[in-house]
Formats: C-alpha cells, sequence, structure tokens
C-alpha cells in the first residue's frame, strides 16, 4: 500500500508529551497498538512536514475541477 492508495482501515491517533520529554505519536487500531516516541527537535521536523503536505494537498484539492477528485460530503 502506498501514500496514495485508499484504504477501509481505520485507526486512533493520540500525540502528546511523556514524562521522559519526548513527544509520542500514539496509533491504536484494529488489534494494533504503535507507540513511537520522538525527540522534540524531530517532532518539530515531523510537523513541518506535515504542514508542507497540507499546503500541497490544499493547492491540489483547488486545482481540481468542482464536482471531481475532491473529498466526498455527507458520508
Amino acid at each position: 500500500m502506498g501514500i496514495n492508495s485508499e484504504s477501509d482501515l481505520a485507526a486512533n491517533l493520540q500525540i502528546g508529551p511523556t514524562t521522559l520529554g519526548m513527544v509520542r505519536i500514539y496509533v491504536e487500531g484494529d488489534g494494533i497498538e504503535l507507540p513511537l516516541d520522538f525527540d522534540p527537535e524531530e517532532a518539530e521536523e515531523i510537523a513541518e512536514e506535515l504542514l508542507a503536505a497540507a499546503k500541497l494537498a490544499r493547492e491540489m484539492g483547488a486545482s481540481q475541477p468542482k464536482g471531481k477528485g475532491g473529498p466526498k460530503k455527507g458520508r
């Protein structure tokens, strides 16, 4: 499965600091519990990548013709 592949899988995502001064991204899904710990600098890099991806996604969505390719509303 690639970054652009659709999936019916669902998961919960939690993000917060740990008592050890790390930033934890915790992913929980069907039979999966995945704690990912990052030092604050790594977490900031991830945040920057998320913001850059959101900006690109917004630009890509804006360039789509109305009624095609965008997310379905009311689902």
